[in-house]
């Protein structure tokens, strides 16, 4: 048995674990990475790097069919699916150097390609080398939640973790969850020439503002992806290429191919927690502000903390303990400020309170301002105009936004950017945006805060009359 000590030591090389072990070596650490399965974790190889681009595949094949209000005659817009995952796989390649073992040795970390254990509270084991470590960060991830549906088992399924690899194009696609996966996929998927049904125990994106969810759900619809919604699945069978999903209430929905798209869980099964006396929590192992587990030399960033899941929320994570566990500096996880995006067409994008959360926590004092992109010159120009963003305003600062419409997950990130610094609508009113972009929509909207204050304002009237008579 090998035995090695460290500095820090780091389980999972995903998008958070990646991010602590480039900073740490670049500033002077002695770091360890392990990693069981693939660099780069699930966002590079199974989630937002692959979806994204299939998304780009079915926005091809969808402007090619609806080119005539451009001017340019529709085409049919005729799909290789199998040509459409070798793009998939090609965009993966050509990022997959930066999450390299290559790269990461370069910078000086020691990878060791193995799952890792605990076995003390600051010892963990992979394959036959024994680590201690002076801080442990567990950076594991998660996998997709398969739920115990009577006849799943016997039944061929996909999930993000096998879909990308799927050659044959499905003729009709069922897939169990409504939230952001299911709903990009369904999208994507329609668009690249399959029937899709979503079926949604609950209410579809149901985690969203309604508001905003619905243009969206509209749009999907209108595009022809069927949904259904309050049918949670009872029962599946069937055989590969005939498939039956029955819902609670009796509804039967008939496909080629089953996608279960219902959730993450995290990854903590191969770590043997307690022996390192850390405590698990719903939804992955119990974390502190600071990002500590129950054991002090051990940190637990990213999915497996729990709370949001999102590869950006990771590398926040990462900023965070690496300000406490190289410098000893105070620091602490805030969620606030954190924005996130479904990568529909139109686009959907959240960041700090819902208006309904706004409402519940500031009652009165909230005040909801809104822009529609039909008022945007560009989004006109573009021919992009369905949309909106409203801003929840608590005296005189933004406490959330809603974007549903044209980049909007390029938009929020100007309200994060916001709220993470505490700014002032008149800030953000006080920006210049070149015209025309689909940027002047955040400008507008904090426009329209202030367009009351001073258009309908008898005060504002009666001064200006004033200045017109009596100065000179």
């Amino acid at each position: 048995m090998n035995r090695i000590k460290t500095d820090i030591l780091i389980i999972g090389a995903g998008s958070g674990g990646l991010s602590v072990a480039a900073g740490a070596v670049q500033m002077g650490a002695d770091v360890v990475l392990l990693e069981g399965h693939e660099m780069g974790g699930d966002c590079l190889n199974y989630g937002c790097v692959p979806s994204k681009a299939l998304i780009a595949s079915g926005k091809a094949a969808h402007a090619q069919r609806h080119a005539a209000p451009y001017g340019v005659a529709n085409a049919p817009g005729t799909v290789d699916y199998a040509a459409a995952k070798d793009h998939v796989a090609d965009v993966i390649a050509q990022i997959a150097p930066v999450d390299s073992q290559e790269r990461f040795e370069g910078l000086g970390v020691k990878v060791i390609r193995a799952y890792g254990r605990f076995i003390s509270r600051d010892e963990v084991q992979a394959g036959d080398t024994v680590i201690k470590a002076r801080r442990i960060v567990i950076a594991t991830g998660s996998s997709p939640l398969v739920p115990p549906i009577p006849g799943l088992d016997t039944v061929p399924y996909e999930t993000n973790e096998t879909l990308f690899k799927l050659r044959e194009k499905p003729d009709h696609l069922l897939i169990i969850g409504g939230g952001p996966i299911g709903m990009e996929m369904a999208q994507a998927h329609l668009r690249l020439g399959c029937k899709v049904t979503v079926i949604e125990g609950m209410k579809a994106l149901g985690k969203d503002d309604p508001e905003t969810a619905r243009v969206v759900l509209d749009t999907l619809r209108d595009e022809g992806v069927v949904i259904e919604e309050n049918a949670t699945a009872a029962e599946v069978r069937g055989t590969a290429g005939k498939i039956e999903v029955e819902a609670k209430d009796g509804r039967i929905f008939k496909g080629s191919h089953l996608l279960i798209a219902v959730g993450r869980k995290a990854n903590t099964d191969k770590l043997d927690l307690d022996k390192a006396g850390i405590e698990p929590a719903k939804g992955g192992i119990k974390v502190d502000a600071s990002l500590r587990t129950t054991n002090r030399k051990v940190y637990a960033i990213g999915d497996v903390a729990g709370g949001l899941q999102f590869t950006h929320v990771a590398g926040y994570h990462a900023g965070v303990i690496i300000r406490s566990m190289l410098f000893g500096l105070p620091s602490r996880a805030k969620t606030s400020h954190i924005p996130w995006a479904t990568y529909t067409d139109p686009e959907l994008a959240q960041v700090g309170l819902t208006e309904a959360e706004a409402r519940e926590k500031h009652g009165d004092r909230l005040e909801v301002v809104r822009f529609h992109y039909e008022h945007n010159d560009r989004a006109l120009a573009e021919r992009k105009t369905k949309g909106f963003i409203k801003v929840m305003v608590v005296k005189g600062r933004p406490v959330g936004a809603s974007i549903v419409g044209h980049q909007a997950g390029e938009l929020i990130g100007l309200w994060a950017l916001a709220l993470a610094n505490g700014m002032k609508m008149s800030q953000i009113a006080a920006m210049v945006a070149p015209y025309p972009t689909i940027g002047e929509v955040n400008k507008r909207a904090a426009g329209a805060y202030f367009s009351p204050r001073l258009f309908e304002s008898d005060l504002v009237k009666r001064v200006v009359r004033f200045v017109q008579r009596c100065v000179p």
